[in-house]
């Protein structure tokens, strides 16, 4: 099963670049009955491959631009441990509610994207640098929270405000993972947040599916992927927002 869910949610994430982790999760807790913590840590490490065979993917087409992976992964690495550890002092429904507001904010994105147009406010000089660093920041911190790759909020900054096309802004979403997936990864193992047993099926799921979703990105068009997935997406989100809070902090 953890095969499969590798192979879905990074098929998909290769094809939106948003990562994989907002699909895997969901199936890893409902699936598999993984704690919220433990699952969005064990997407966090399973973010590092996806990164990695994403990236290599979209860089045989001509579709990364390193000087901007360089930039983001400079502050996400800095605030991905902070994330990490701020999502391991949250009770389970707080992460939960979360993980339900980020979900229902990427399907929001999806549905507008076609309506949004480039803004280019910040494509040379200090100001691109200073973007993408402050992108990195936000990126780093809410990756290691919730166990995401963080493409929601890099792909639209590289895309409408600095000045990138879809498939490089999504190829140097993917590289930025990397480092900020292994940082996020590494504080959510400290923690006892990561089920090993879970990545040997994951990791050859997500490292096929990226493969295959990286290739398809180029050739696909994605408007009627991102509705369907956007739809999911918003119910997902619902579900998680309906939380009930701890039976010990309502007693209090």
């Amino acid at each position: 099963m953890s095969v499969l869910i590798g192979l879905l949610a990074s098929i998909l994430g290769g094809l939106l670049g948003i990562g994989g982790g907002i699909v895997m999760i969901p199936l890893m807790v409902g699936f598999l009955k993984v704690t919220q913590h433990r699952a969005h840590g064990t997407s966090l490490a399973a973010m590092v491959f996806i990164g990695l065979v994403g990236a290599a993917t979209y860089a045989l087409q001509g579709s990364v631009d390193l000087l901007a992976s360089v930039l983001l992964a400079t502050t996400a690495i800095l605030t991905a441990h902070r994330g990490a550890r701020h999502a391991s002092s949250l009770p389970e429904w707080k992460l939960k509610r979360s993980f339900g507001a980020f979900v229902v904010l990427v399907s929001i994105l999806l549905f507008l994207k076609p309506f949004i147009s480039p803004f280019v406010y910040f494509s040379e000089g200090w100001k691109k640098v200073f973007m993408l660093l402050a992108a990195g920041s936000f990126t780093g911190f809410f990756s290691g929270m919730l166990g995401v790759g963080g493409g929601v909020i890099m792909i639209p900054v590289m895309v409408l405000l600095v000045g990138l096309d879809q498939h490089t802004a999504q190829g140097s979403s993917l590289l930025t993972m990397v480092p900020a997936g292994i940082v996020g990864a590494w504080t959510h193992m400290r923690y006892g947040n990561i089920e090993t047993r879970l990545l040997r099926g994951l990791i050859p799921g997500v490292l096929i599916g990226t493969y295959i979703g990286g290739n398809l990105a180029h050739f696909v068009q994605d408007g009627v992927l991102r509705s369907i997935f956007g739809i999911m997406l918003v119910w997902t989100g619902y579900q998680y927002l309906k939380t009930p809070v701890a039976k010990q902090v309502l007693q209090k």
